[in-house]
């Protein structure tokens, strides 16, 4: 089941996937968006992108008339445009992009390092915090370490993009990095578009209730 913040039902709900909990937990903190439910969909989507359209439209229809709007945290995440199809049927606004990766990084910031670089893994803090879980023990790596170049051959450089920098932090992506064999970059990002959408769809929702009062 999908976790759930209790607030104010006549707020604004956003629903996110688990990788962004942790941010827009910080944002919705730092910025006192006190009217503001989370709720969010288990991580381990992304390997299961054709799940994602219908558990969103799921959680919008279980969610309308407790909430006065909703905004949808999610890149389309490997879903093909079917996502956008949802969303759009359900005429329900989500961050701009295609993943987090774009939107963290900025979409003018992604494109020149995909140019750069089209054989590029990317970390986000997130999938630092759970490589070993997600990737090594997810992809069977503890068991087959024989399988890394079979998964990672075509990749050349580990770009790292921090939200939360910090020395530690760091130094676990470029260990990372040595271990796949992949060259290393560092970029702190922040929080990116996924910062600015959240605050316009707070603004959005501000302006509506201001017009219904």
């Amino acid at each position: 089941m999908p976790g759930k913040e209790s607030v104010d039902g006549q707020g604004m709900l956003i629903i996110a996937c688990g990788a962004l909990a942790h941010e827009i937990t910080a944002l919705k903190r730092a910025n006192r968006w006190e009217q503001i439910s989370v709720s969010c969909l288990p991580a381990e989507f992304h390997n299961r992108p054709a799940q994602i359209p219908g558990a969103v439209r799921a959680l919008i229809q279980a969610s309308r008339g407790r909430y006065r709007s909703i905004f949808v945290a999610y890149g389309d995440c490997g879903t093909g445009g079917l996502l956008d199809a949802v969303l759009r049927e359900e005429a329900v606004e989500r961050i701009p992009g295609a993943h987090c990766y774009e939107f963290f990084a900025t979409g003018s910031v992604f494109a020149e390092l995909s140019e750069a670089e089209p054989g590029t893994f990317y970390l986000t803090d997130f999938l630092l915090r759970h490589f070993e879980r997600l990737v090594i023990r997810g992809l069977g790596l503890d068991r087959h370490p024989e399988l890394f170049p079979s998964y990672f051959g075509n990749y050349r450089k580990l770009v790292y993009l921090a939200q939360a920098p910090s020395a530690e932090s760091q130094r676990q992506a470029h260990a990372i990095a040595v271990r796949m064999g992949l060259d290393f970059e560092y970029r702190a990002t922040g929080y990116g578009t996924l910062e600015t959408a959240l605050h316009a769809a707070v603004r959005t929702a501000h302006e509506l209730r201001r017009v219904e009062a």
